[in-house]
């Protein structure tokens, strides 16, 4: 009896090493924070600390269980905090609520075919155009483009999303995005769907990604979530770049970026065609003071280099440009407005895990921007300056574990 006692024990104990061999559970995270200086918040100086500039500041649980045959369960949960007052960084739009898991949170199913992953998620446009973005790189989120209209920048995420990504074949990955609106009686109501395509061969990569959202002002831009409708009485867009357009029915975004290294350095690019469209719809997307009709649409470009000086030392550099086109309002046509932005910023590595970064920010507007007024710079993630330029300053330390 003894011995078979001792024998199962050791088979037990041998399943459990095996099954404790198959399975792992990574906690990670990044603290980011630092100091800033604004020429014009509101119209006022600002000296102020922020967190997550450079990267949001986070902790994460990434989980993977091999099943057998090549087939694994996957997850992430990760968490968005505020370095300097401990609150959750990810809020239901027009709400103080804080999201446990507002960064990511989802469970799939991964192959030698690819993933397919249910839950909050990126559309395919940050997946694949992002990182080409300067603020993705070493910018931080100050030195995305406007408001971050194109979202290539990551300021919004996709719920009730159901995810598939390819795994690399020939250099090639491709995936696609489609969130349910959840709203009974109407099924385009709310819902979302993106597709996107990566390449890479050699020094070369380049990406291209297409979203579209219903009632965006709501779905998309408002972080609803809810399975139903929400009210369209409010307008959940800070940025006066594109807030007078809460009322489309449609926001589409069309991006492409590539970049090339030689050496130490790489040039890169990124192109953006956004359009708010079927504008008028107060029923059930947004509100519309100023009576818009029609489509907005901007075009955004950015070029953007940088050199890797020594295996610690980082700089790089950026200039964007962004047009928006006339619309019709009910007190006649918005010639739009337009955007300059400069960029530079350097990273030094103490480890590798910390390092500290200098970013500076300048933007210039002119035109007439979304709310039919005077347009004035707004750097993304800033409050507005009360003049068409604005300028930044920011000093950082990050760390990763």
């Amino acid at each position: 009896m003894r011995l078979t006692l001792k024998s199962a024990s050791l088979a037990l104990l041998a399943v459990a090493g095996t099954a404790q061999a198959q399975s792992a559970v990574t906690l990670y995270g990044i603290v980011d924070d630092g100091f800033n200086w604004t020429s014009n918040s509101g119209g006022h100086t600002l000296y102020n600390m922020s967190s997550g500039v450079m990267q949001a500041a986070r902790w994460g649980l990434r989980g993977r269980e091999d099943l057998g045959g090549g087939l694994a369960a996957v997850f992430v949960l990760e968490n968005g905090f505020d370095l300097n007052n401990g609150s959750l960084a990810q809020k239901n739009r027009g709400s103080t609520q804080g999201l446990m898991f507002g960064r990511q949170a989802y469970v799939g199913l991964s192959s030698e075919y690819g993933s397919v992953l249910l839950g909050r998620q990126y559309d395919s446009v940050v997946d694949y155009v992002g990182p080409f973005e300067s603020g993705t790189q070493w910018g931080g989120y100050i030195a995305a483009h406007p408001g971050d209209l194109d979202n290539i920048n990551n300021a919004y995420r996709v719920n009730n999303a159901i995810k598939y990504a390819s795994k690399p074949y020939r250099g090639i990955t491709f995936g696609g995005v489609y969130s349910l609106g959840g709203v009974a009686g109407s099924v385009s109501r709310n819902q979302l769907w993106s597709l996107g395509a990566g390449y890479s061969n050699g020094p070369f990569t380049a990406g291209v990604g297409y979203l579209n959202a219903r009632n965006p002002n709501v779905g998309f831009f408002g972080d609803n979530g809810a399975s139903t409708a929400a009210a369209a009485s409010a307008n959940f867009i800070s940025s006066p770049v594109y807030s007078g357009y809460a009322s489309a029915h449609t926001y589409q975004v069309i991006a492409t970026g590539a970049a090339y290294v030689f050496g130490g350095a790489t040039i890169g690019a990124t192109y953006s065609n956004v359009q708010f469209k079927s504008l008028g719809d107060t029923a059930t997307s947004g509100p519309n003071p100023r009576g818009y009709s029609g489509n907005a649409t901007f075009n955004n470009v950015e070029v953007n280099f940088k050199y890797q000086f020594t295996p610690a030392l980082i700089v790089g550099a950026s200039f964007d440009y962004t047009k928006g086109g006339e619309v019709d309002s009910a007190t006649g046509a918005n010639p739009g407005a337009k955007y300059y932005q400069g960029a530079i910023g350097a990273d030094y590595f103490l480890s590798k895990r910390t390092d500290v970064y200098v970013i500076g920010v300048y933007q210039m507007a002119s035109g007439t921007d979304s709310t039919g007024t005077t347009a004035v710079a707004a750097i993304n993630n800033l409050t507005p300056s009360t003049s068409d330029r604005q300028s930044t300053v920011r000093l950082g330390i990050r760390h990763k574990f």
